[in-house]
């Protein structure tokens, strides 16, 4: 068999090798003596009923200013790997989800995670409609009445696209700023309205799932003045430990994303809240996560599958 491994996802060069877990994991993967073949998904083709990507074999070293190097182009027809990693950003849109329908004709040929269909199903934030029990005061809506009921009632209300990511395009309402929301529903359509919660100053907490387990957990404390606790947006990893509630509920989630065949997984807790992003596509963190506290969760990730 080839000890291949394919990586679906955006151009290394847009990749930070400091934080980004895509490069932690293949880094792991290639220590093993497995090659690592790289393609976007706009280069995914169904030539004569076989999946084919033009991409290129790749090598990445740490130790290098250049953490990469491009090995050798060519179209691969994925079959011939033994996994395929999905890793692109989303947003979750009509080109995030064809290339999901062409890697599902091949999912039983190859091992594809997470799984094509499981991610196509599984929307990041409507989701969390099953946990809301768990989380804060939340509405998915493109009403702006039922906005505007929820802001009177909460006064601080949190604007949250629902396809988007690393906090991009997240405002915080402090006043009903009519313009401001029609805008964002005509370019979002349905959203996500959440009650503020003032803690998120002292960071949220992002956990791990490998495979139905709760296998770890960072903190991530927003810069001064902000209430965004992506790294991306400048907020600060700090290692932490998982309440008996915030563990019991990730395990519960795990446990259920274990079912709907999501072998890795990231969510969110915001003062022992869930804040309902349950991070499907391309869970990120694990590189910091190491980094802290010297776990290596990528040798949990590749143990798990049986290499």
């Amino acid at each position: 068999m080839n000890k291949i491994v394919a990586i679906q996802g955006n151009h290394p060069s847009k990749l930070n090798p400091v934080t980004d877990t895509s490069v932690f994991l293949a880094h792991e993967i290639q220590n093993r003596k497995y090659k690592i073949f790289y393609y976007d998904p706009k280069n995914l083709s169904v030539i004569h009923s076989k999946v084919i990507a033009k991409g290129f074999f790749i090598e990445f070293n740490y130790n290098k200013k250049k953490f990469f190097k491009i090995l050798k182009k060519q179209s691969l027809e994925l079959t011939l790997c033994k996994y395929i990693l999905i890793r692109q950003d989303p947003p979750f849109n009509l080109e995030y989800i064809s290339a999901t329908y062409i890697l599902d004709t091949i999912k039983d040929k190859v091992k594809i995670i997470n799984n094509p269909t499981s991610i196509r199903n599984i929307s990041e934030k409507l989701y969390s409609v099953k946990y809301q029990k768990f989380m804060p005061s939340t509405i998915f809506t493109q009403n702006i009445e039922e906005i505007k009921k929820f802001f009177k009632k909460h006064k601080k209300v949190i604007l949250k696209p629902i396809h988007s990511f690393s906090g991009n395009d997240i405002h915080l309402l402090n006043t009903f700023n009519l313009k401001l929301i029609k805008k964002f529903i005509k370019q979002h359509d349905h959203i996500m309205c959440q009650k503020y919660l003032p803690k998120i100053s002292k960071g949220d907490k992002r956990v791990f799932l490998i495979n139905g387990k709760v296998c770890g957990a960072i903190s991530r404390v927003p810069k001064k003045g902000s209430f965004l606790s992506n790294m991306s947006k400048g907020a600060k990893p700090i290692n932490i430990k998982l309440t008996k509630l915030e563990n019991k509920i990730s395990k519960l989630i795990a446990k259920d994303l274990k079912k709907e065949n999501i072998y890795f997984a990231g969510i969110d807790f915001i003062d022992q809240k869930l804040n309902g992003d349950i991070n499907v596509t391309s869970p990120t963190g694990l590189k910091t996560l190491f980094d802290l506290s010297g776990i290596n969760l990528a040798r949990i990730f590749w143990k798990d599958l049986k290499l």
